[in-house]
Parts: structure tokens; sequence; C-alpha cells
């Protein structure tokens, strides 16, 4: 479908991604520059970050997979998802940024070292699970990349991920997260902007949702339903009362405990933020979802009146808003921006995985494990490296795309599910989590989190989202070994504002000390 007007609209976008990590790589000058932009995100940029990072290739083409496969059961997707953000920032951003711009933290790693005392077993831990999950996560974003750029140029897939991986890796390893956190507030301007412009138009192509609604239900009566009968009767009717309920922990905890969304609350500039930053992420998300998943509506209803054909292939599903908008809105110059739109949504997310497991490698394992010594110059090379390879490898396993998208972004979000969720809610809520029980709860979520997402894929299908095994384990470990090895001093326990409050009363910030992070690991008197 590629006209000059295409290219050259791609190409102009291309461009200024290349030009925005261009003038953010004369920002950089340390560590702290290229993994937190300085610490210095201002409200609109930090609440897209966030928006964004979670918006992911799963927003446009997995929502809308989804929504064409399952109806209005699915539904609920919408509401966990948004909520994903606000939990994030409530929970997480008041007493991270907080701890983070008094003691220096850069990751989040730096954050359960320090509170657990921990500064080499769990920091090692924490971040190569945040690296693997991170690289699952990408395999899915690169392979909705590629969906776009097939259905754009007609390229063969290897081709479209070779291009992808090459623009956004070259604006990620220049600017940091100054570049990826401004390119950002640019991909989501136009990712809101396209999705209200665009759906209506294939809603309305469909006769409305009065008419989309009767179509879908001679289908099958349950696709109007709000959620499919127990036990599911087709494999399509997964979403039962019972896993919708882990389907919503999954999405909403999963999502907010993401180290690649997590993170972006240490680099806010003012804590001020935190107090709109939750409702206005949840309502743009959530605007954005709900037109996502009525255009899936739409689309099924469309095809099953015989009006539209989607393409032969083995994620069919997931080209549905692409072939909606093909429909509805057959002008050639509105498809131009129709491709950037969806090419912004589905880069969001991209390369803040990238960073993140760059700076995992760099900053956790290299600077704070094997070379404590090591120059900011050093760890800026080691992280820019990383990121290339990490993109590197997620290119190969994306050459084969998995059946449904959502279902890979869904086993990455379980994976950070079961071995984030707990140690981060336990470390900052709970006075008597200690080292030892973070390191069992981390270690048996993980291990968990791969055994029953195989089960489930290759052995037999389960009644609820694997995760919620995983995470039940992981509570459970994290209790029983807690209460059964020394808690974590009281200096370390007030010092990260360890407690039951989300914001400590008459709690100030202090100033921040550079590397008090960093001391803390060499001065605890439980290194494990």
């Amino acid at each position: 479908m590629a006209d000059l007007a295409t290219f050259v609209l791609i190409g102009l976008y291309f461009f200024v991604l290349i030009g925005i990590g261009n003038w953010a790589s004369k920002k950089i000058h340390n560590t702290e520059d290229y993994i937190l932009a300085g610490r210095s995100l201002g409200f609109w940029v930090f609440t897209i970050l966030v928006v964004c990072s979670i918006c992911s290739g799963m927003t446009l083409l997995g929502v809308s997979g989804f929504g064409y496969t399952s109806g209005w059961p699915g539904i609920w997707e919408q509401i966990f998802v948004p909520l994903a953000a606000a939990f994030c920032i409530i929970f997480f951003g008041v007493k991270l940024q907080a701890i983070g711009n008094e003691r220096g933290y850069l990751t989040v790693q730096d954050y359960l070292a320090d509170r657990f005392e921990s500064p080499r077993a769990l920091r090692a831990l924490s971040a190569a699970a945040g690296i693997t999950v991170s690289l699952i996560y990408l395999v899915g974003q690169y392979a909705a990349i590629s969906i776009v750029l097939v259905w754009l140029f007609g390229i063969p897939h290897w081709q479209a991920l070779l291009i992808a991986g090459v623009i956004i890796t070259a604006y990620t390893v220049v600017g940091g997260l100054y570049a990826v956190s401004w390119t950002t507030l640019f991909q989501g301007g136009i990712l809101i902007f396209g999705v209200l412009l665009m759906a209506p138009f294939v809603i309305a192509s469909a006769g409305g949702l009065e008419h989309i609604n009767t179509v879908i239900a001679g289908i099958d009566p349950n696709f109007v339903e709000p959620w499919f009968p127990s036990p599911a009767y087709a494999s399509y009717a997964y979403a039962t009362p019972e896993f919708l309920v882990s389907f919503g922990i999954l999405l909403m905890v999963g999502l907010a405990c993401a180290p690649h969304v997590v993170n972006n609350v240490l680099a806010v500039k003012e804590a001020r933020y935190f107090k709109w930053a939750p409702l206005i992420a949840f309502t743009i998300y959530a605007v954005v979802m709900f037109f996502v998943k009525f255009t899936g509506f739409a689309v099924r209803s469309l095809v099953e009146e015989g009006k539209l054909v989607l393409p032969d292939a083995v994620n069919a599903q997931d080209f549905a808003f692409i072939v909606g908008v093909e429909h509805a809105i057959p002008n050639v110059a509105l498809w131009a921006l129709f491709a950037v739109i969806v090419l912004a949504a589905v880069m969001s997310t991209t390369d803040r995985l990238m960073l993140t497991v760059g700076t995992s490698f760099a900053w956790d394992i290299y600077k704070n494990i094997f070379r404590p010594a090591a120059p900011d110059k050093e760890v800026l090379l080691v992280s820019k490296v990383a990121v290339v390879l990490g993109a590197g490898g997620t290119l190969l396993l994306a050459i084969n795309p998995p059946p449904m998208l959502a279902w890979l972004i869904w086993m990455g979000i379980g994976v950070m599910l079961a071995t984030f969720a707990v140690p981060l809610l336990a470390g900052l809520y709970w006075r008597g989590a200690t080292g030892q029980g973070a390191i069992a709860s981390m270690a048996v979520g993980l291990v968990a989190a791969a055994g029953f997402g195989y089960w489930h894929q290759f052995v037999g299908s389960l009644p609820v989202h694997f995760s919620l095994y995983a995470l039940v384990l992981s509570a459970l470990s994290m209790v029983v070994v807690s209460l059964l090895t020394a808690g974590n001093s009281t200096a370390t326990l007030d010092g990260t504002r360890t407690g039951w409050f989300i914001q400590s009363p008459g709690s100030a910030p202090q100033p921040r000390t550079p590397g008090a992070t960093r001391l803390a690991d060499q001065d605890s008197p439980r290194q494990q």
C-alpha cells in the first residue's frame, strides 16, 4: 500500500526520532543523565512516558486482535491496563522517587539491594530477571513492528525487523532516557491523536456499536456478555470469571512493577507531579484502549458480513486495526498518517525496554558487581554495547512471530509479576521482609513462572493465568523465609521509608547524597 506520501512521512518520522536522539546525546554528561535523564522529567513528559512504557505493541495490534477473537468478555483489559499506570505511580512512585533522591538510586535494583541489604546476590538476581523479562517482552514488540512494516512496504519479515531494530537502537544508544522520554512524548501525542481520529471511522463503517453487537452475538451469544461461562468451552472462550481475576492482577500489578515502567518514577523532577499523574495517565490510556477494542469488535463484524478479509497469517487477528482503517478510510494520504500512528505505538515501549536491558547490565551487573571502580565513561560504553546486543538477540528471536501477539506479551508480563511484585511491595510496605526472603521470593517466582507458563503452553491449559500460581508461591516464599531469618537493620528500614504508608507523615525530602547506595552496599552489616 505504500506510495510516495507514505515513504516521505515514514522517513520524516524516523528523521525526527534520530534528530531527538542526537539532541539528547548532547545533554548526557554522566551515567545518571543517561539512565534517568538527570532526574529532570517534567509532568507531561513523565506522564506520557509511563503511559507509553505500558502501551506497547499490544495497544493497537494486540488489543484489537484480542477484541476480534473474544468480544466483550475481554473488555476488562481496558480497565486493568490503565490501572497499571495509576498503581505504579501511587504505590511505587511516591516512595521510590523520594528514597531515590535521598539515596542516589539509578535503578529499581539499587533500591532492592539497599532495602534488603543484599548488594550482590539480590542485585544480580533482580538485574538478571529484569533483563530476561525485558527481552521476552521485546520479542513481542518487534513482532508488532514487523506486522506494520510488512503491511506498509510488502517487504520480507526479516527486513522489517532489521529496519525497526536499527532505527530504535540508534536513538536509544546515543540519547539514553533523554531520547527515550522525548521521543515517547512525540510518539504518545501521535498515538493519542491518531486513535481518536481514526477508530470512530472504523466503528461507523461497521454500522455502529449496536449493529456490531448484533452481528458478533450471532457468532456466539457470549461475545456480548461480560465474561464467558466457566469452564471454557472453546479456545477463544478463556475469559471466564476466575481467569479475569488473575488477568486483572496480571495486568494491573504485573505491568506496574515491570522494571522498564517502575524505573521511570526515579527520573521525575518534582514529587508534586504524583498528585494528578495517576488520574491523567489512567484517563488517557483508558480512552485510547476502549476505542482500540471497539475497533476489534467492528472488524470482526465486517469480516462476518463478508465486507473484509484478514490476511492469511497465523496471527491474522493482529491485523484487525490495520485492515479496519484501510476499509474505513480509503484515502491513501491518511494511510501514511496511520502507518506513523501504529509505528509510534509499538516503538514507544520498545526503546524503553532496550534502555532497561542496557542499564540493568551495565549499572547493576558490570558496575556494581564486577567492576565497582569503573568510571562513568566505561559504564556508558558497556550500556550502549548491551543495548545493541540485546536488540540483535531479540530480533533473531522475533523472526518466527507468535500465533497471537497478545499471548507473548502477556507471558512477559506474567514473569514480571511473579518476580518483581512481591519483593517490591513487601520491601516498601512490610518491615518484616528480609533479604533472604526477597531472594527466595524472586527466585521461586521466576522458576514457577517458567514452569507454569510451559505447562499452560505445551501440556494443558490452566483455568487462570499461569502467573497467579507463581505469584502465590512467590508471596509464600517471602513470608515463610522472612519469618525464619533475621530482619534488616532499623537504620535501613527507616532510611528506605519502609512501613504501612505511602507517604510518611511529616517526612520531607532530604538532599541526595551522590553514591549513597554504593556506600550503603559496602557498609551493609549483612551482605549476601
